[in-house]
């Protein structure tokens, strides 16, 4: 069911790499919900994912941008505005990769040079977004900017590696840049803590399945899908969340305020 909630917004989408990509189904009920979107991603991923097919399926301009360069970002902004006639209202940043994630490399026995390529891509890529946006006057006021984390940040996941600090990097940015274009343009920035969820890159973490189920079952009402994700994104993109800024927003079915769950242990 659409609530037309964002009806006349227009925004820039990053990260859909493929039907499974919590971006492709926030970009789909943006969209469903009234929203003009422009999707952007990495030119390697977009040789290797279907984000033509989802562009074409939703009338959307695709334009390839290295999130971590800033004149590729400089120019994204300036075609999306140029597309919509203006700035935008919102953004999301789902963007992240560690190559000692994927090349299996222990927490001890870390590729620094990878550490921080890491810490480019998946979080001071963000930083970078958002001064970019900030100088090009690319947000209109009261626009939204979301980006997407994990608990991993504030707690221990062995494997999961340097992503957990690119994270907390990633969150430390959206607080503290989050004053600076509130205070400018009333533009609010966020995080969204989701819970473990099966995407391309998700499951590619090894272990994945053991904690997907692990945080299934601790979480009194079980694991938010992308879909529901998606649908938090689109809130965070409306007026209705016109007050939130600087937060992180855990959306993961209670997962973070547990202790312990009986169910763990199979008991009652």
């Amino acid at each position: 069911m659409s609530y037309g909630l964002l009806a006349g917004k227009k925004g820039i989408i990053f990260g859909a790499l493929d039907e499974q990509s919590i971006a492709w189904k926030v970009a789909e009920k943006a969209a469903a919900e009234g929203a003009q979107i422009v999707l952007s991603n990495a030119p390697v991923a977009m040789r290797f994912g279907k984000i033509q097919e989802l562009g074409e399926k939703l009338n959307a301009p695709v334009i390839a941008a290295d999130a971590t360069s800033m004149d590729d970002l400089k120019q994204l902004l300036e075609q999306s505005m140029t597309h919509f006639g203006g700035p935008i209202d919102f953004i999301l940043h789902s963007i992240g990769m560690s190559l000692n994630v994927r090349k299996n490399k222990a927490y001890t026995e870390l590729n620094h040079e990878w550490m921080l390529k890491t810490f480019d891509i998946s979080a001071i890529s963000f930083h970078k977004l958002m001064q970019t946006a900030y100088h090009l006057d690319a947000v209109k006021d009261w626009g939204s900017i979301v980006a997407l984390t994990y608990i991993a940040a504030q707690r221990v996941f062995p494997d999961y590696n340097e992503m957990a600090e690119s994270k907390a990097l990633l969150e430390s940015f959206a607080r503290s840049f989050g004053y600076h274009y509130g205070v400018k343009k009333k533009v609010r920035v966020n995080t969204i803590s989701q819970s473990p969820t099966w995407t391309t890159a998700g499951s590619g973490v090894k272990g994945f399945k053991t904690f997907f189920d692990y945080a299934d079952t601790m979480s009194p009402l079980g694991n938010a899908t992308a879909d529901e994700c998606a649908d938090y994104c689109v809130f965070m993109f409306s007026d209705l969340s016109r007050k939130i800024t600087m937060q992180n927003l855990y959306h993961d079915g209670g997962y973070s305020s547990m202790g312990i769950n009986p169910s763990v242990f199979n008991e009652e």
